[in-house]
């Protein structure tokens, strides 16, 4: 019997063990969640052409957790943002807790809103259902509303590397591409507006994406889509 051999394979295993151990994560499952959301909602709002700083998007879980604790303030997560380009167009976002947001909830938010902010758009992350009358109140805002479930914002999937390519023409883009192909708007293939791709970019019925399609194994395509 080897003695030799034998020792080295304890202390590989004991190394290996260890090795294991760099991966567990001894936080909060709670801190991790609010973790994956907020840097996908950044993410989300610089693709929309939002002023979002890099260091913002390129926080650590381990800084995450430093700067809101294992167990964060919802309040403290919120994330104000102007357009790069227009300066009137202003999102906020507002994580929700973990209970049903009622009524009551959506208007304690809308108050702090109008005495304290002039916003183009509001982005709600909820974590339970709302309720009927929080919708209707939601729907009554003079500004646009979005609400997202947190589970759907732990991974962006927009980053994925099979994902095509998202370009949103402006106006002279859509004018353009219409007359090159002697096209009506109701022409192009569609795209619903819940989709997961016109929800990510906050699209607009009557928006048209560019959508490119390439891998190793197929050539680049290229179509078009109507948002409706």
């Amino acid at each position: 019997m080897d003695l030799n051999n034998g020792l080295a394979m304890d202390v590989d295993v004991e190394n290996f063990g260890t090795c294991l151990t760099s991966f567990i994560d001894d936080g909060t499952v709670e801190s991790h969640r609010y973790f994956l959301a907020r840097r996908t909602m950044l993410e989300m709002l610089k693709d929309r052409g939002f002023a979002i700083p890099n260091s913002e998007i390129d926080t650590t879980l381990l800084e995450f957790r430093e700067k809101y604790g294992q167990r964060p303030d919802i309040d403290r997560l919120r994330i104000s943002a102007m357009h790069r380009t227009d300066l009137t167009n202003k999102v906020l976002v507002i994580f929700c807790g973990p209970t049903a947001v009622k009524v009551n909830v959506i208007r304690s938010i809308l108050t702090q809103i109008m005495n304290k902010e002039s916003l183009s758009r509001l982005i709600l992350v909820i974590q339970n259902q709302m309720t009927n009358p929080a919708m209707k109140a939601v729907e009554l805002c003079s500004f646009k509303v979005e609400i997202f479930q947190i589970t759907d914002l732990l991974v962006n999937s927009t980053k994925q590397v099979l994902k095509p390519r998202h370009e949103l023409l402006n106006d002279a883009e859509k004018e353009k591409l219409l007359k090159k192909y002697n096209l009506e708007e109701k022409q192009l293939p569609r795209m619903s507006q819940k989709d997961a791709i016109a929800r990510y970019y906050g699209l607009e019925k009557g928006q048209v994406v560019k959508v490119t399609y390439s891998s190793e194994i197929i050539e680049t395509h290229v179509t078009y889509r109507c948002v409706w």
